[in-house]
C-alpha cells in the first residue's frame, strides 16, 4: 500500500478525516518531544508541550500554506511552545533543565567519573540556561539537532546570517561559562 506524504494526509485531515492527523503525529511525536525535551528540561513539561504542539497545530493546520514542509512547520510551532513554557518556568522562578549530555557523554564507569558526569552535565545545563531565549533556540536546534543553518532559518523566521550569528554568540556564552566555572 502506498505511504502518503504529509502533504497528502494534511490534504486529508482538511477534507475531515482526522485519523490522517493521527498518522501525522505518530510519524512527528518522537521528533517534536525531543525538540521541547531540549528547550524545557524535564519529561513533564516537555510532554505537556508536545501535547500541545500538536493541537496548536491541528488547530492551526488552515493556515498551513505548503511553503516549507510540514515537519518545518510543525518544529517551529514547537520551538515556540517551548520557548512559552521556558518563560512560563522563568517567571514562575523554577527554571528546570534536563539531563541532556547522557547521551553524548562517556558511560559511568567508577565513583569518580560518575560524579564528573554530573558536574559537568550540570555546569553545562546552567550555561545553556543562562543563554538568552532566541539563542538558546538556535544552540539547541545547531548543535544537539544538528540541524542546517536554512531548516533553522525557516523555524525561526530569520536570515541565516542572523542565525549563524546567534549561534556563534550562544557557543562563545557557553564557552566563556563553562571556562569561568571550570
Amino acid at each position: 500500500m502506498h505511504q502518503l506524504s504529509d502533504h497528502e494526509l494534511v490534504n486529508e485531515v482538511r477534507n475531515g478525516k482526522r485519523q490522517a492527523y493521527t498518522e501525522l503525529m505518530r510519524r512527528y511525536q518522537q521528533r517534536v518531544y525531543w525538540v521541547a525535551r531540549r528547550i524545557v528540561g524535564s519529561h513533564e513539561e516537555a510532554d505537556d508541550v508536545a501535547q500541545e504542539t500538536f493541537i496548536k497545530a491541528y488547530l492551526a493546520l488552515g493556515d498551513f500554506r505548503g511553503d516549507s514542509s510540514f515537519f518545518t512547520w510543525l518544529y517551529r510551532i514547537a520551538v515556540n511552545m517551548s520557548l512559552n513554557a521556558v518563560r512560563k518556568q522563568q517567571v514562575m522562578g523554577y527554571l528546570r533543565q534536563s539531563e541532556i549530555l547522557s547521551r553524548i557523554l562517556p558511560a559511568k564507569e567508577t565513583p569518580a567519573t560518575e560524579l564528573e558526569f554530573k558536574e559537568t552535565e550540570s555546569l553545562l545545563q546552567r550555561a545553556i540556561a543562562e543563554l538568552p531565549e532566541k539563542q538558546r533556540a538556535v544552540f539547541v536546534m545547531r548543535y544537539f539537532d544538528e540541524m542546517p543553518y536554512e531548516e533553522i532559518s525557516q523555524v525561526m523566521k530569520t536570515s541565516v546570517g542572523g542565525l549563524k550569528a546567534n549561534y556563534f554568540h550562544a557557543l562563545k556564552k557557553v564557552q566563556e561559562y563553562l571556562k569561568n566555572e571550570a
